[in-house]
Formats: C-alpha cells, sequence, structure tokens
C-alpha cells in the first residue's frame, strides 16, 4: 500500500500494518507495552479508534524515526 504523500491522512492500525507488511496485533502491543510504535503516537478518537500520521509514518519507513 502507498502512502499518498501530496494529501496529509491518518491511517488506521490496519492500514498501517499492511504498509509495515505486519500484523495489526504487533503494532497494538508494542504501542501497549511503549506507549507508542517506534516514536509513533497515534492518534485516539473519542470511539477508541486509533489513527496513525500518514508523515510520521513515512518518516519512520525513510530510516527517520525516533528509534
Amino acid at each position: 500500500m502507498a502512502i499518498n504523500t501530496s494529501t496529509p491522512q491518518n491511517l488506521t492500525t490496519e492500514q498501517f500494518a499492511d504498509v509495515l507488511h505486519g500484523k495489526p496485533s504487533t503494532i497494538r502491543t508494542r504501542l501497549c507495552k511503549t506507549g507508542s510504535f517506534y516514536g509513533i503516537r497515534p492518534i485516539k478518537l473519542p470511539s477508541g479508534r486509533l489513527l496513525w500520521p500518514a508523515e510520521a509514518v513515512q518518516a519512520f519507513l525513510a530510516g527517520e524515526g525516533a528509534h
């Protein structure tokens, strides 16, 4: 899944996992244990849903992450 870099957007946990070729449960587990996923903090909606900032995900994939 390609991230559209021209329009800022947020990714669901499932979309984030797809970009990483991983599992959503891995992302949720690390978030619960450390408070972030390798320095990326999600936006938590009132419904409890998590949205991950696309710009932070793109920076992480480019090797510019905090960890």
